[in-house]
Parts: structure tokens; C-alpha cells; sequence
């Protein structure tokens, strides 16, 4: 393929998604290409071989884009596991570390963080990660409690401070993130690499940042589900404190990120907001409005906040349509989106969302009679991105899922 043409088809998939994001109707609905550890499956790898070496990612990577030929794609999913082995990190387990070479990562709800130390955060939130919560969860960072505590120091004692680092088990601690870091680095030259190929190729990217719904950050990886829960009835005021404290940080480096990847979309998936884990009530205090912030502050910035609602969150629709229109994509993993359509559809363009059972366990037949469904019925005028319900399923039947790439291509208007 020529390069004029590659130019030409990348600038096609980017606009048929952007028009799709901005409510304008197109020749087709896009359809998205966001795997977890499914390019294993097809490239006959276990998703360890995914996980620890990212030249068998790629490749795999690689073979899914050139099969299925999205109009957007991501690289989400890449070689983790020598850093998370050098960082020994403890919140989650792996492929070939915890769980089955074939099994996916697993985070572990774990309260790293006690109601007391809301005040240790809020007072300095890098001091409490480096002296408190990172020494909890990593080995790597397990000698940082002795860090020297920098902002609370003058000129000389400043300077008497740094003798921390004669620390033997703090220096130990600096060259295992040195070779943590080097490892990553690795990692993402090459995958940046591989960006730019499939950028010549014609294929956009999905995802230039990540970050998330701070309430999920307090709960994911400081107080853990029980805590977090309870801090709503107990710790009002100090967690909707922490959370905005949060959210401000996440927000400066996700627009960062999203700068320096040049791709605008930033995904922010959503754990605990969902319906059956808080009230609506508790939704609109605890949850909504810091994510509201985040999202119109990343419109600001002229950036599109793509949100993942995994769960239900029905109940949720009228309130969470309060947001600029056409400037986010909100991809629902259970929430029908004929109805999401009929209440917000003027304002949000919708992505999702074909059931993981039936990727996996369906025939190519049903499932292009499912997405033919979704497109007819949503997808009209504009305002779709096909994807899976939570991006195509690790376990997922190479037809069904060849058959939802097409399906869109089928199924044009």
C-alpha cells in the first residue's frame, strides 16, 4: 500500500470517529479494536508471552490489526510483567505470577491506607506516596520510609538531610527502580515504534491517556472496597477533600500524556459508581461531580474523556448526560444503549457493547445480527462506536470477533 494511500485511509478512520464522537452522521459506524489479552489467542501465545515480552506483543498486536482492520485500535495491553517483577509489586497478580499463564491480571482489594492518614494525603500527597502507601505495595519502594522528607527542610538542613541516601537499604531500593525503569522504558520505545507503524499503515490509536474517576483511585488503591464504603458515612468531608485533591493530579498528567502520545482520547474507566455499589443520591456526591470536573476540563483542554461504565448504570443517565454535547464518548458495558440512545444520545456519542457471551460462545451469524441490531437502531445519524461490551473477551471465538469487525462494514448506510 502506498504511503498517499495509508495517509488517506488514516485520515478516514480518524474522521469517520471524530464525526461519529461530534453527533455528525457518517457512511458507516466505526468499529474500535480494544483487546486484553485476546491477540494471544489468535497468535497461538499465552497471555504470558504478551505480558513478558513485548516483541511477541507486537506481533500479535499486529496480526489482530492487520486481520480485523478497525478504525481504531489499542495498545493497552503490553509487556508488564518484567517491571511489575522488578518493582515486586504487591496489589496484583499476572499471568505466571499469581494466577495461570493463561489468565488474566487481577488487582487485590486491600485497604494501603488507614482513615487516619486522609490527613498524612492532604498535607502532602507525594510525601505520602513516596514515605507511606508505595513502600505498602512494592518492594521496590519498601526502604522509601526513610526517605528524607524534603519539602519540611531549609537551606542546611536540607543539605544534612540528603545523608538519607547512605541509607544501604534506600540505595537497593533506587537501583531496583533503576532497573525497573529501564526495563519499561524498553518497553515503550518499542511500542512507541510500533505506533508509528501502524500510523503509516493507516490505523489510529483509541487511548492516549489514562486515569480515572477519583472516588475508583481512593477505593482501587488506598482504603479498599469496605473502607471506601464506609468512609462515605464516616469520613465525609476528608474524602471529598482527597478525591478533588486527586482529581486535580490526574488531570494534569492525563492531559500530559494525551500531549506527548499526540492522540487526544483519554479513558477513564469506572469501578465503583456503578449501580448496585452506591445510591444515585451518593453518585451525585461522592462520584459524579469530580468526574464532571474532569471531563469538562479535558474538553477544555481539546481533549475527547472516553468513559467506561463497567456495570449498569441505568439509573445514572439522566444525571450523567449533563455534559457539553458531542465532545465525550461514554462506552457502557450493561446499560442498553438503545435506551442510552433515547435519553442522551443528542449530547454523548455511545460505544459498546456486544455481549462478551456472545463473542464467545455464539456464531458469527448472531453476532453480526446483534451488532446489525445496535447499528440500525443506534448508530443512525451518528453518535456509535462499535466495540465489545468491555472490549473484545480474552477467551472470545476468533470468527465471532472477525465478524463484529465487519459487521460495520456490512451494515453501512
Amino acid at each position: 500500500m502506498s504511503d498517499n494511500s495509508s495517509a488517506a485511509l488514516y485520515a478516514e478512520r480518524e474522521g469517520r470517529i471524530r464525526d461519529n464522537i461530534a453527533l455528525r452522521p457518517t457512511d458507516r459506524v466505526p468499529f474500535t479494536y480494544n483487546p486484553t489479552f485476546w491477540a494471544a489467542k489468535l497468535a497461538g501465545m499465552t497471555y504470558q508471552d504478551l505480558w513478558y515480552d513485548v516483541d511477541k506483543c507486537i506481533d500479535a498486536t499486529r496480526q489482530a490489526i492487520r486481520l480485523l482492520e478497525p478504525d481504531s485500535y489499542s495498545t493497552f495491553t503490553t509487556a508488564f510483567g518484567p517491571t511489575l517483577e522488578a518493582l515486586d509489586w504487591q496489589p496484583m497478580k499476572w499471568p505466571g505470577h499469581g494466577v495461570d499463564e493463561n489468565a488474566t491480571f487481577q488487582y487485590l482489594d486491600a485497604e494501603h491506607m488507614s482513615a487516619e492518614e486522609y490527613d498524612l494525603y492532604l498535607a502532602d500527597p507525594t510525601r505520602f506516596y513516596l514515605s507511606t502507601y508505595l513502600p505498602r505495595v512494592s518492594g521496590a519502594f519498601a526502604a522509601f520510609d526513610r526517605f528524607p522528607a524534603l519539602p519540611t527542610t531549609t537551606e542546611w538542613s536540607l543539605i544534612k538531610s540528603i545523608r538519607a541516601f547512605a541509607d544501604p537499604e534506600l540505595q537497593a531500593g533506587l537501583k531496583q527502580l533503576i532497573d525497573a525503569g529501564e526495563k519499561m522504558d524498553t518497553v515503550v520505545k518499542k511500542m512507541n515504534i510500533f505506533i508509528a507503524e501502524m500510523t503509516a499503515e493507516g490505523y489510529p490509536l483509541n487511548t492516549g491517556a489514562l486515569a480515572q474517576a477519583p472516588y475508583d483511585m481512593f477505593v482501587d488503591f488506598f482504603r479498599g472496597s469496605k473502607s471506601g464504603m464506609l468512609d462515605m458515612f464516616r469520613n465525609k468531608d476528608k474524602m471529598l477533600a482527597a478525591t478533588a485533591k486527586a482529581r486535580d493530579f490526574m488531570l494534569e498528567n492525563a492531559i500530559k500524556e494525551a500531549r506527548e502520545a499526540n492522540c487526544p482520547y483519554v479513558l477513564i474507566p469506572l469501578h465503583w459508581g456503578l449501580d448496585g455499589f452506591m445510591s444515585l443520591d451518593q453518585f451525585k456526591v461522592f462520584y459524579w461531580p469530580d468526574l464532571r470536573k474532569m471531563i469538562i476540563e479535558l474538553i477544555n483542554n481539546e481533549l475527547t474523556p472516553v468513559i467506561k461504565w463497567e456495570g449498569d448504570c441505568t439509573s445514572r443517565l439522566e444525571t450523567i448526560g449533563d455534559i457539553p454535547a458531542g465532545k465525550a464518548v461514554y462506552w457502557f458495558e450493561l446499560t442498553d444503549l438503545v435506551t442510552a440512545k433515547e435519553m442522551i444520545g443528542d449530547t454523548v456519542c455511545l460505544r459498546g457493547n456486544v455481549p462478551a457471551s456472545i463473542l464467545n460462545t455464539a456464531t458469527p451469524d448472531d453476532v453480526d445480527e446483534y451488532c446489525k441490531n445496535i447499528i440500525n437502531k443506534v448508530g443512525k445519524g451518528g453518535g456509535l462506536i462499535l466495540d465489545g461490551a468491555i472490549g473484545v473477551p480474552d477467551e472470545a471465538r476468533i470468527e465471532n470477533v472477525v465478524a463484529m469487525a465487519q459487521s460495520v462494514k456490512k451494515n453501512a448506510f
